[in-house]
């Protein structure tokens, strides 16, 4: 396996494992287990950051994958890869303001922006994970220049 290959399968695994820590978070409140919840939710937090890290590392420096499926596909892939792309940074944005909130004890707002903010963040998991079984398992395509090579050559 290159790195090509290792890199999406890690980003995914740290970006599903922080949907499932949300969800166990999201129960953990529901049960009043404020320390539990708050730990796993810092977790969920980390590992969502080393999502991040990983995919715009792989960006830069390896590059991304085109889509190979059918063409017949291309255009409705494409519009469900925008609609993932909007729903993560509109996830991303909730999460540091839910996050920044706890810190801050403003858990009135807190709660009422959290519900939200877990229910984007489980949709963005879920169409960031199909993303990547389009591109990696039913249709592995090719791959673009790394960024970095792309601005200076």
């Amino acid at each position: 396996m290159s790195w090509y290959e290792i890199f999406p399968l890690v980003s995914t695994s740290f970006i599903l494992i922080s949907g499932i820590l949300v969800a166990i978070g999201w129960r953990l409140i529901v049960l009043k287990k404020r320390e539990a919840h708050e730990k796993v939710m810092i977790a969920a937090a980390i590992a969502a950051s080393l999502f991040f890290i990983i995919y715009v590392s792989r960006t830069i420096f390896i590059g991304n994958t085109t889509f190979n499926g059918p063409d017949s596909l291309k255009t409705v892939y494409l519009i469900f890869l925008l609609f993932h792309i909007v729903l993560a940074t509109v996830a991303a944005v909730f999460g540091i303001t839910t996050l920044t909130l706890a810190f801050r004890k403003k858990f009135a707002k807190h709660r009422k922006i959290g519900r939200t903010t877990a229910t984007i963040w489980f949709a963005t998991v879920i169409t960031g994970v199909t993303v990547y079984v389009l591109l990696y398992l039913m249709y592995p395509g090719g791959h673009t220049k790394p960024v970095i090579q792309a601005i200076f050559g």
